[in-house]
Parts: structure tokens; C-alpha cells; sequence
């Protein structure tokens, strides 16, 4: 047997950033090396999404993990065990059929992603290699030499701050900065300046599931309001040195094309609520816009794609739950133009990766994505750079669950550079700035 041969795959309970049970899994082999990854959970999800394995009843008011980590130290470690851990898209599909479901209830998402993110990170220890850099040769990405473009939080609403405010994320990309570690250091100076305006205007209620701050708005484009604020206070040009990036995450407030925008008092067709959106394009800084209609509502999202989709990014989160099958139906139809990739939406690395694929067949963009529920786990950075994802997303820019993320950036841009000989920059190079519509 080699070295690479599956000896054991293990499960335990851990807690996530919401103070929830979560799995972790790892994947020991034969002479020793292992990988571990833990399984994050979303509090926005897609109707499509794989489905999390919880215990429910009293204990942890349902959200106990219980069965699923049982599952993987009895079901998965048999059917695993002996395995060659370079079989990833082997091994994910044991995974698939031994789950039988569709939506992989039975053994559960959280269990099938942390497991194969394991398989992934023991099979680069394997080989005394970082997972980024595993990726790259065996997994056939062509820029491993470049880091993503940074998407990071500044304001949290929807179903991330107790619908405080209806839209989800106001959200910065550095859309000038020049490396990956300058867009970090842009997004600390905004992010700043947008703290001390919410507390200077008493509007400062906490912070959001995902780090950003709670705000206290009265209306929606307040948020707009204060962010363009928060970008000039902190030295730069809005749309020029940083823009707006806003997830609406639609379909947690609208149901059969009809919205309720509870901060505004409005409710809104789908037209009207295009409408608003594209008000918000032509007069904010607005460079990309995730979920802006509901899962249900297809047509809303092709009507809205066509209005803005030569200069603004279109996201599919819950509306393409990183689906390969629904990424290359909606490039068809053209109801969007990027799609939001999160593992544990798929729930094996392969279908993700598959989705991924697909983005980049159609034209897509692809921004790789973390929960609001989330752990110290960096596998999305790894997976971002060795698959040469474009964009990234972990949430804001603060605490350690986010920031575990980003600094695993600077990490790695520091070892491309060493690796390079010097020849590619300290500081992380970004994909070339026409890749993204709105450069």
C-alpha cells in the first residue's frame, strides 16, 4: 500500500463563529500524513443547495451535529478506508452515491464537504505541498501564480444582522489597487472611516454575522449613502480607486416576483425592483450585484442582466448554488453573468470545481465565497488561488474566522514571490483588470 492510501477518517464536533456545532474531519493515511477542513454553514441559502445533516430536537436549539459526525467515523470511514486520496473525483462520487440523495440529506452536505476538503489537504500533505500549490499541477489551474481580487464587507443586513436593514452585504472591491495586499490595506482605511461615521451619526447598533458593521439604518440607500462616504473619508475615488459591491440576497425577502423592502415600507414587483437597482447603478459607485431578484424569478434576472450586465458584475448565489447544470442554463438564458462558487453549496470539491469549470466555459465570472457561518478553516483561499478563481469573498475585515482568510493570502503571496525567485511581487498579484466588466 502506498503512502497515499487512506488509513482512517475521523469526525468530531466543533463550534462555528455563530457559536454553533459544526464538524471537523480528518484524513489520515497510511504513513502518516493527514488533512483536515471544517464544514461551514450559511444562514442565506439556496432552496438548491446541498442540505446540512442536524440533529434538531432541544439541544443547541436543533443545530447539534451529532448524527452527521457519526456518520462520518462509521459509514464514510469504511467506504473510504484504502483509497487512493489522489482520487478526488473518486472519492467524491463514493461520497454522492453513499449519501443517495439528491439534495445529500441522508449523510449530510456538512459532513460530504468537510470530508472532501480533507481528501484534498491530505493529498497535497502527501506530497509536502501546500494545497494551492498541489492544486495547481494536478489540478490544472492556469494562473496559481495569481490571488483573487478581494470582495470584502463593510455593512451586514438581511438575514446576517436580524433584517435590520433588507439588503444583505454593502460590500468594497479595491478595483485600483495594484496588488492583493494593497487592496487589504485600502479595505482597513475604509473600513475605518465607515465606523467612525456610523458611531459620529449614532447609527452603530453592532456587528453582523460575518464581521461587518450592524447598522441602524432607516432606509436601504443610506447604506449606499454612508459606504460612498466611508470610501471618500478614507482618501479614495469611489468607482475609480474602490467601488461598491452589494449582495441583495432577494429571495429572503421576496416570494413569486413580489418584494418586501421592510426598511423602505414598499413592496416591489420585479420590475420595480429592477427598476431601483438599476437607480442605484447609474448613481453610486456599483460595480457588481449578487442575487439582485429571487431564485424564482428568472425572468426578472434576465430583464436585469440585459439593463446592466455590459458594466456590472450579476451574481448567481442562490439562484445557481453552485450548480454546473444551472451555471451553463443560466449563461443560456443570460440571466446573469457570474456565479458565486461555495463548496459546501455543492458539497464534494468536485462539483464544485465542475461549477467552477463551467463558469469559465460559458464566460462567467466567478468569485470563490465562505459562509456566514465559518471557522478558522483557509481551504477557500487555497482552493481560490490553485483553481485560479478570479475574486474572493470570506466577509469583512474583522474577526478571526475572516481575517484567518485573508492573512492566509498575504502567506501565500509571500511564498509565490520566494518560489519565484522574486520575479512575481511580495505583495500578491491580482488577475489583469480586463478580466472584470467593470474595468
Amino acid at each position: 500500500m502506498s503512502k497515499n492510501t487512506i488509513k482512517r477518517v475521523h469526525a468530531r464536533r466543533l463550534w462555528d463563529s455563530r457559536g454553533r456545532p459544526t464538524l471537523e474531519v480528518d484524513v489520515t493515511l497510511r504513513y502518516g500524513a493527514m488533512g483536515r477542513a471544517i464544514a461551514p454553514a450559511g444562514a442565506s441559502t439556496g432552496s438548491g443547495e446541498a442540505v446540512e445533516r442536524r440533529d434538531g430536537g432541544t439541544a443547541f436549539a436543533g443545530y447539534d451535529v451529532t448524527s452527521a459526525v457519526n456518520g462520518v467515523n462509521a459509514e464514510i470511514h469504511g467506504a473510504l478506508k484504502g483509497r487512493d486520496v489522489r482520487e478526488q473525483i473518486d472519492i467524491d462520487q463514493i461520497l454522492v452515491d453513499l449519501d443517495g440523495t439528491e439534495d445529500r440529506g441522508r449523510l449530510g452536505g456538512n459532513a460530504l464537504i468537510a470530508t472532501s476538503m480533507a481528501v484534498a489537504q491530505a493529498a497535497a500533505a502527501a506530497e509536502k505541498l501546500p494545497l494551492w500549490q498541489y492544486l495547481g499541477p494536478y489540478g490544472g489551474a492556469s494562473n496559481g501564480d495569481v490571488l483573487p481580487l478581494p470582495e470584502i464587507q463593510i455593512f451586514g443586513g438581511g438575514a446576517h444582522a436580524a433584517r435590520r436593514v433588507d439588503i444583505q452585504d454593502f460590500m468594497i472591491i479595491a478595483v485600483g489597487a495594484s496588488s492583493y495586499a494593497e487592496a487589504l490595506n485600502w479595505t482597513a482605511e475604509v473600513y475605518r472611516a465607515a465606523g467612525n461615521l456610523l458611531s459620529d451619526s449614532g447609527r452603530l447598533q453592532g456587528v453582523a454575522d460575518e464581521g461587518g458593521f450592524w447598522p441602524a439604518f432607516d432606509g436601504n440607500e443610506e447604506g449606499l449613502d454612508l459606504l460612498t462616504r466611508a470610501i471618500e473619508k478614507a482618501g479614495y475615488t469611489p468607482g475609480q480607486d474602490v467601488a461598491i459591491s452589494l449582495d441583495i440576497a432577494a429571495s429572503e425577502f421576496g416570494r413569486n416576483g413580489r418584494y418586501k423592502l421592510t426598511r423602505d415600507d414598499r413592496e416591489l414587483d420585479s420590475d420595480g425592483l429592477c427598476g431601483l437597482l438599476v437607480d442605484w447603478v447609474e448613481r453610486y459607485p456599483i460595480v457588481s450585484i449578487e442575487d439582485p431578484l429571487g431564485e424564482d424569478d428568472p425572468e426578472g434576472l434576465t430583464r436585469f442582466t440585459w439593463a446592466v450586465g455590459k458594466r456590472v458584475q450579476v451574481v448567481g448565489d442562490d439562484f445557481l448554488v453552485t450548480n454546473a447544470a444551472r451555471v451553463t442554463a443560466a449563461a443560456q438564458s443570460k440571466a446573469c453573468n457570474a456565479v458565486l462558487v461555495k463548496p459546501n453549496q455543492a458539497g464534494t470539491l468536485s462539483e464544485t470545481r465542475a461549477a467552477f469549470d463551467a463558469a469559465n466555459k460559458t464566460g462567467f465570472g466567478a468569485i470563490i465565497s465562505a459562509r456566514s457561518g465559518e471557522t478558522e478553516d483557509t481551504t477557500i483561499v487555497h482552493l481560490g488561488i490553485g483553481w485560479g478563481v478570479q475574486q474572493l469573498k470570506v466577509g469583512s475585515f474583522t474577526r478571526s474566522e475572516r481575517m484567518v482568510k485573508w492573512n492566509e493570502g498575504l502567506r501565500i503571496a509571500e511564498a509565490i514571490h520566494e518560489a519565484s525567485g522574486g520575479a512575481l511581487p511580495l505583495d500578491g498579484a491580482l488577475p489583469p483588470r480586463a478580466v472584470f466588466p467593470w474595468k
